[in-house]
């Protein structure tokens, strides 16, 4: 599909659309449909007190979903949107409860993707001020970047705008707003040193207090196939067990003398790695094996988003919480 308004169409009269963005692709309806809102959900197969992410066509609509946005929350819209930030605000008194999973607080953002943009513009013009729009995959599973992964998902289920490759490949940073200094609540390509600089103030990390948001419990993102990280001073004990890893797959820096099983080369620079490690989850976990080994990345400010989609993308299923997805 690659009529943006058809697909604005398809969205004010309730239906659902997936559509790219520059973090992963978004399974996006009327924000201010609960119906429609409700068709996400049942179509992901998420838990309706999951909160999903309303999308804008411009900063100025912000006002229509939050009922305040503190001063230093005003910096960062002017600072990073268009762009993959998401702020927590305090909701607009008709903001239904379908869209911020019953609580007081509402996720927005405004994309930078151009097809995005084109989409929010034409929804915009046919009286949808917002697209709620959380990953467009099964609840649990590995966030699409391409168009074929969310047909990987619904096949024919849900029209797909095809935008190319995700640019970012990781869901938005999470700011939560409602409180009188910045709560980083996902870190993501906006870092916690980029938001601190902008607003002049302390990044607090979440609290049991914090508003539910968005991708942040304890194990989502996941492959089928069993995921594990290793130290990447551990690669090469992989092959000296006397197991060659014929059956495994291994995303990492460099591979291993001696095995033999399905290697993804990982990009030594945060910005890349992020970008293709979603599709590479896909691809190994397409291949049906034994395991997966994912070499842990980095220290670093630069690489912490990327640590905690791999931290939840291989946790145990059992971990408290359970799993779920989101942009």
């Amino acid at each position: 599909m690659n009529d943006i308004e058809q697909a604005a169409r398809r969205i004010a009269a309730g239906e659902l659309v997936a559509f790219p963005t520059e973090t992963v692709y978004g399974l996006g309806a009327n924000a201010a449909d609960p119906a429609a809102v409700a068709r996400i959900y049942a179509l992901k197969g998420r838990p309706s007190t999951h909160p999903v992410i309303v999308h804008i066509a411009a900063p100025q609509f912000v006002s229509h979903w939050a009922r305040s946005v503190p001063d230093w929350a005003l910096k960062l819209i002017a600072a990073c949107w268009p762009g993959p930030l998401t702020l927590i605000l305090p909701r607009a008194e008709h903001v239904s409860d379908a869209v911020t999973g019953g609580q007081d607080s509402v996720g927005v953002r405004c994309p930078s993707h151009p097809v995005a943009r084109a989409l929010l513009l034409e929804c915009q013009a046919r009286g949808v001020v917002g697209v709620a729009a959380p990953s467009a995959n099964r609840y649990g599973h590995v966030s699409p970047t391409l168009a074929a992964h969310v047909r990987e998902e619904f096949g024919d289920a849900v029209p797909i705008l095809d935008g190319g490759a995700s640019e970012v490949g990781i869901e938005s940073t999470i700011v939560d707003c409602t409180g009188r200094e910045p709560v980083l609540l996902r870190p993501g390509a906006i870092t916690r040193e980029d938001v601190a600089r902008i607003t002049g103030l302390t990044v607090h990390g979440a609290t049991h207090a914090s508003p539910r948001a968005a991708g942040t419990l304890p194990a989502h993102y996941q492959p089928s196939t069993e995921s594990l990280l290793v130290p990447a001073s551990a690669l090469d004990g992989l092959v000296r067990t006397g197991d060659d890893g014929r059956d495994t797959g291994l995303f990492a820096p460099h591979c291993p003398a001696g095995y033999a099983g399905a290697f993804r080369p990982a990009p030594a620079q945060a910005a890349g790695y992020a970008q293709m490690l979603y599709a590479t989850l896909r691809e190994l976990d397409a291949l049906k094996l034994r395991r997966i080994y994912i070499a842990a990345p980095p220290e670093g400010l630069a690489w912490e988003a990327i640590r905690d989609r791999l931290a939840r993308a291989t946790a145990p299923v059992s971990a408290p919480g359970g799993r779920a997805t989101g942009r």
